[in-house]
C-alpha cells in the first residue's frame, strides 16, 4: 500500500506550526516567513520558483525529498486560503498562482465542499468533507498507487497523526518562539513510541527530525 508522508513541516521551539492572525497578506499570521527562512536559500525552493542556484547542503538534501513518489496531496482549508465559513469567493484558487507546485490531485478538507478547480501543470483541487480515513481513501484513489503527502496546516497534520495514518513525518524545528498560533503536538502524547526517530542539526540553526513508522 502507498505511504502517507509529511515533509518540510516547520514548527517553532514552542511547537507552533503557524502564527496567529492569518490573512490574505499574511498566510502564516504573525509568524510571517520566520518558520521557513531555512528553506528559502535552498536549491529546492529556488527551483520551485523557476530560479537557478541555491544551497546544496543538508537543508536542501532534506527539502528535496518532498515530491519524489507523491501522487496526491491532502491539505486543510486554511492552507488553501484565508476564507472561513461558507465560500464567498469561488474565484480564489489558492496562494500559489495559476500553476501551483503540487502537479497532482489535491484534496482540501473543508466543511464547505465546492466544485473542483483545475489548474495548470496537473494540479486539481478537490474540496471534501470527511474524516481523515475517508479523505485518505479518496486521495489514494487519485494517487495512482503513489504516496500521499499531508501538506498541512498543523491541525490537519495533527488529525492524521492522531488517527495513526502517517508513515513518515519530517518536522523542522526552527529556533524561534511564536507564543501563539496553532500548535502541532497537542494531544499526541507518546507519539514517538510508534516511530523510529532521527535528528540532525544544520548551520541554518534548525533541527530536522524524522519519524519513520516501525
Amino acid at each position: 500500500m502507498s505511504l502517507v508522508r509529511v515533509h518540510n513541516f516547520a514548527v517553532s521551539l514552542d511547537g507552533f506550526g503557524t502564527g496567529e492572525g492569518q490573512s490574505l497578506e499574511s498566510p502564516f499570521g504573525h509568524a510571517g516567513g520566520r518558520l521557513h527562512e531555512w528553506f528559502f536559500p535552498t536549491r529546492t525552493f529556488r527551483a520551485m520558483q523557476g530560479n537557478d542556484g541555491g544551497s546544496t547542503g543538508v537543508d536542501n538534501a532534506m527539502a528535496q525529498t518532498w515530491d519524489a513518489g507523491i501522487g496526491a496531496e491532502i491539505m486543510g482549508r486554511n492552507k488553501f486560503g484565508p476564507q472561513r465559513g461558507p465560500w464567498e469567493d469561488h474565484d480564489w484558487t489558492g496562494w500559489w498562482g495559476p500553476n501551483p507546485p503540487f502537479h497532482t490531485p489535491v484534496y482540501v478538507r473543508t466543511h464547505h465542499p465546492r466544485p473542483s478547480v483545475r489548474m495548470e501543470g496537473g494540479t486539481t483541487f478537490h474540496f471534501v468533507d470527511g474524516t481523515p480515513e475517508e479523505v485518505l481513501r479518496q486521495a489514494r484513489d487519485g494517487a495512482g498507487g503513489l504516496d500521499v503527502r499531508i501538506g498541512g496546516g498543523p491541525s490537519t497534520v495533527r488529525d492524521f497523526l492522531a488517527a495513526d495514518l502517517v508513515d513518515h513525518l519530517h518536522v523542522v524545528v526552527v529556533p524561534i518562539l511564536l507564543g501563539r498560533g496553532v500548535r502541532l503536538w497537542d494531544r499526541l502524547e507518546a507519539l514517538e513510541e510508534r516511530f523510529d526517530v532521527e535528528s540532525v542539526s544544520t548551520p541554518a540553526g534548525v533541527t530536522h527530525v524524522t519519524f519513520t513508522r516501525r
